[in-house]
């Protein structure tokens, strides 16, 4: 089950039909293995294959899937918001959850099907609200992976993403300025529970001309009011925070869905 399961996780990157001997060595397997595993998950409908180049891509179960927990989690509720959000600021939006060392984007303007949606924690500013603001279950900093360097500003050594996240809790905010692609810079903010963990980040990207030094406080500003509002709709009642939270961050969930006046 372990392998059928890893063998999957080897389309993640989102990029070309793979083949059995493309299997097992991403897998460090025996062809023959990796071809019976995937015989396997292709009987089950999680693969499907071109039978003229014999490579294999994911099938229509895990869509089904996919879709079942797309809409088990509310995010077609999320999609008007964050559409209304990018329209006013300009940037493109984006709602990722954690999964294992990975920021995972679930809806927003990234979801393409060009674009992989998997982002590391440590590089990115979905990653260090994510990291900053942990589930319970959620893998410790120390657990991760290598920090790979993906600029000359990833920050690579544990000691110093630590004290990042010390000043993302701080300020309620990460900002992810050229450290995972030059020129991109994104502001997130947690989507909260009740409980104080982030069960989403937020996050508006765009480059250094459009989200300036000077536009930060507005940017931020909306993203953490569409961020309540989608505490509210995708949250169960009980799940989440005190109305009090509204008045000390001095935002409600109706200035999403304002213009942006003068930043």
């Amino acid at each position: 089950m372990r392998r059928a399961l890893d063998l999957l996780h080897c389309f993640h990157d989102n990029g070309p039909d793979l083949s059995a001997s493309d299997l097992a060595r991403r897998l460090e397997l025996p062809v023959s293995t990796a071809h019976r595993l995937a015989r396997t998950l292709l009987t089950a409908g999680f693969l499907e294959q071109d039978f003229r180049t014999s490579r294999y891509r994911l099938g229509p179960s895990v869509t089904e899937l996919g879709r079942l927990s797309y809409h088990q989690r509310g995010l077609h509720l999320a999609a008007p918001e964050l559409a209304d959000l990018a329209e006013r600021t300009g940037a493109t939006a984006d709602l990722a959850l954690r999964s294992g060392p990975y920021a995972v984007i679930v809806a927003g303007g990234s979801v393409t099907p060009k674009v992989g949606l998997r982002r590391p924690l440590h590089s990115t500013a979905l990653g260090k609200v994510l990291l900053a603001w942990p589930r319970p279950g959620d893998a410790a900093l120390d657990a991760l992976p290598p920090l790979h360097a993906f600029t000359e500003r990833t920050i690579v050594e544990r000691d110093a993403l630590r004290a990042e996240l010390a000043r993302v809790r701080e300020d309620g905010h990460a900002l992810n300025d050229g450290e995972s692609a030059h020129g991109v810079r994104t502001l997130a903010v947690p989507v909260l529970d009740r409980a104080g963990h982030a069960r989403f980040a937020l996050a508006v990207r765009a480059t250094p001309e459009l989200i300036t030094t000077a536009a930060l406080p507005w940017f931020l500003e909306r993203a953490r009011a569409c961020a309540r509002a989608l505490e509210v709709l995708l949250l169960a009642p009980g799940e989440r925070r005190e109305e009090e939270a509204d008045a000390r961050e001095g935002v409600s969930p109706a200035s999403c869905r304002t213009g942006p006046g003068s930043r």
